[in-house]
C-alpha cells in the first residue's frame, strides 16, 4: 500500500519541477520532500528521481506514477469535500495562492480573519504569478487563488474552475519628483511614449500588459530595468532611473522624491478569485471567499 503523503510529494515535484518548488507548495522543507520520495522509491522498488546538473528529473516510471497520484488525490479531495460539507465546518488544510501585491495588500487581513473564525482550518499561503496560480488550481495543487489580469491581457482560465470577481485595482504612473510629467495633474496616455521604464520580468502578466499598452500607444517600450518586486521598481524610480506603472493594491507610502500621477484613460487591472467548481460547497472555500470579499470591500469603501 503506497502512502498518500508520499504520492502527494511526488505529484508536487512533477507539477513544480523541483524538490524545492514542491517543498514551498506543500509547506515542508526540501529535505522532508526528498525523504518522502526516497521512501516511495523503497516501497515501489523503483527509481523515481535522477540527478541532472544541480537538480533532479522524474524518470518515466515516476511520471506515470505522478499521473496516477493526481487521479488518486482528486478522489481524496472529493471525499474530503463531501465529509466537510456533512460536518458543515471549515476544517482540514486550505492552500491559497496569491499574486505578490495581493499577498501583501489583502491576504494578511484575510488570513487573520480565517484564523479567528475557523480555528480548525489550516490555511497556507503561496505567492504566485497569476499564470501558474491558475494552473495550480486546475491541477488540484492549490485550493484557491487570488489572481489578476487586464482587459487587454485576460488570464486563461480552464474549464472546471469558478471565479468570484472582486473589482478593479487602478494603476498610477510613478515618476521622480523632478520629472517633467510630475507637474501634470493627469498624464495623457500619449505622454507615456519616450520614457525609460521599470517593469516586472517577461512572463509576468503585468509585464505583458505594459508592453502591449505601450505598443498600442505607438511605441516599442524601452524597458531598462526588470525586477520582480514593485518596491524595487519604486526604489529605482526614486533614484531617477526611470518611470513605472504601479498598481495601488499593496503599494505602501511612496518615498521622498517619487510622485504618483493618474493616467488618462485610467488603466486598471481586474482582481478575482479562482477555485475548482467541484469544491464550491466546501465550507473552507466559502469561508475563505467570504473573508476575501469582506477585506476587499473594506479596502475599497
Amino acid at each position: 500500500m503506497m502512502d498518500l503523503g508520499r504520492l502527494r510529494a511526488l505529484h508536487a515535484v512533477a507539477v513544480h519541477g523541483s524538490v524545492g518548488g514542491a517543498a514551498a507548495a506543500l509547506g515542508f522543507t526540501p529535505s522532508a520532500v526528498s525523504q518522502q520520495i526516497a521512501k516511495l522509491e523503497r516501497e515501489t522498488r523503483t527509481v523515481l528521481l535522477e540527478r541532472q546538473g544541480r537538480g533532479v528529473v522524474l524518470t518515466d516510471a515516476a511520471r506515470e506514477l505522478a499521473g496516477t497520484a493526481q487521479a488518486v488525490l482528486g478522489l481524496v479531495e472529493r471525499a474530503e469535500v463531501r465529509l466537510e460539507e456533512q460536518r458543515g465546518q471549515a476544517v482540514g488544510r486550505l492552500l491559497v495562492a496569491a499574486f505578490a501585491t495581493g499577498a501583501r495588500g489583502l491576504m494578511p487581513g484575510v488570513l487573520a480573519d480565517l484564523r479567528e473564525r475557523c480555528p480548525d482550518l489550516d490555511v497556507r499561503l503561496l505567492e504566485s504569478d497569476p499564470y501558474p496560480a491558475a494552473e495550480l488550481v486546475a491541477r488540484g495543487e492549490v485550493d484557491l487563488a487570488l489572481v489578476q489580469d487586464w482587459p487587454t491581457v485576460p488570464l486563461p482560465v480552464q474549464d472546471g474552475l469558478s471565479r468570484m470577481e472582486l473589482g478593479e485595482d487602478p494603476v498610477d504612473l510613478l515618476v521622480p519628483a523632478d520629472h517633467p510629467l510630475a507637474g501634470l495633474a493627469t498624464v495623457p496616455e500619449a505622454r507615456l511614449r519616450g520614457q525609460r521604464w521599470t517593469s516586472v520580468p517577461p512572463g509576468n502578466i503585468c509585464h505583458d500588459w505594459l508592453v502591449r499598452t505601450l505598443r498600442e500607444a505607438g511605441e516599442e517600450p524601452d524597458v531598462r530595468y526588470q525586477v520582480g518586486e514593485f518596491e524595487t521598481q519604486i526604489a529605482l524610480i526614486a533614484a531617477g532611473l526611470g518611470v513605472g506603472l504601479v498598481p495601488r493594491l499593496g503599494r505602501g507610502a511612496l518615498p521622498p522624491g517619487v510622485v504618483a500621477r493618474p493616467v488618462l484613460p485610467e488603466p486598471a487591472r481586474r482582481v478575482f478569485a479562482l477555485w475548482r467548481s467541484q469544491a464550491s460547497r466546501r465550507p473552507a472555500i466559502t469561508e475563505a471567499l467570504g473573508a476575501i470579499r469582506a477585506r476587499w470591500d473594506a479596502r475599497s469603501s
